[in-house]
């Protein structure tokens, strides 16, 4: 169980239906991931969750890899949980009608936007993110003030910096921090070209259970990538994602593990991680 002190919200977790016919599967990559086949989570199983952990609100993402772009669960979802959960819809932005898909969606309750270039199902990371056709959703993006959670690898980096520079108003969000190699450990040379972002204030970075696993690992250990952390981006830029269901574990083991892994922050830096980062990007979640 969480410290009952701290007040958490979750950025990065998942629904998906056990009931296939309403709400037929339609995956990124045309195969459904693993998890999401095996381990559907109801709204209803999510919160039970969250309650047990400790977790008090989340912003839900679009399960990319059962129903691809169709965020209709994820909508119909929040619709009954509003005082607990936002939604992160996702478009391809390539698509023509992207942009009205954007509207579409938030005026279904969303307020962030997923943008899926690698993943279980399509493995190897995009190249057309910075292709000028998309440039109207990334806009667009920033006038309705969705924050852009970006599932990509570092070696997207260098394509990202183009829309990072040319789209200063819309903030940008790495999955599980674009995914870089951290278990060289200090200074964390290989994940440099994450480091560099920090010079760009609309970059924010997810802290997942995926980075948290892996900031042990090797010749990392968490205090030593925590104060990396907080030494080039700052607690503000960042907040807290458990990955679940699709990580599979308990959301209160998650939630344990993740406090472990910031143990030797200040008291500020962990409530900006865990909540106020979050309440920012997401002001329906405040």
């Amino acid at each position: 169980m969480a410290r009952a002190h701290q007040k958490i919200i979750d950025v990065h977790c998942h629904v998906v239906s056990p009931d296939r016919v309403a709400y037929p599967p339609a995956p990124i990559g045309g195969k459904q991931s693993d998890w999401s086949s095996e381990r559907p989570t109801t709204p209803e199983a999510l919160l039970a969750s969250m309650d047990e952990a400790g977790v008090t609100k989340a912003a839900v993402v679009q399960a990319s890899t059962a129903y691809g772009h169709n965020s209709s669960y994820l909508a119909d979802s929040i619709a009954r949980f509003p005082d607990r959960f936002t939604g992160v819809f996702s478009v391809d932005p390539l698509d023509a009608t992207a942009t009205a898909q954007m509207d579409h969606w938030v005026s279904r309750g969303m307020t962030g936007m997923r943008v899926f270039t690698t993943g279980s199902t399509m493995p190897g990371q995009q190249t057309w993110l910075d292709d000028e056709r998309a440039y109207p959703v990334w806009e667009k993006a920033g006038e309705l003030k969705l924050p852009v959670a970006m599932q990509m690898t570092a070696e997207g980096i260098p394509l990202l910096l183009t829309l990072i520079k040319r789209f200063p108003k819309t903030n940008f969000l790495l999955d599980h921090l674009a995914r870089p190699v951290i278990n060289d450990g200090p200074p964390y040379a290989k994940a440099q070209s994450l480091w560099d972002l920090a010079a760009y204030p609309n970059v924010y970075l997810k802290l997942t259970s995926r980075t948290v696993e892996h900031c042990q690992q090797g010749a990392s250990t968490p205090a030593a990538f925590c104060q990396k952390l907080m030494e080039t981006f700052g607690s503000k830029r960042i907040l807290w994602g458990s990955n679940y269901p699709a990580h599979n574990d308990t959301l209160v083991n998650i939630v344990n593990e993740t406090l472990h892994v910031i143990a030797s922050l200040s008291a500020e830096d962990q409530a900006n991680i865990l909540s106020g980062t979050a309440e920012a990007l997401y002001p329906s979640l405040a």
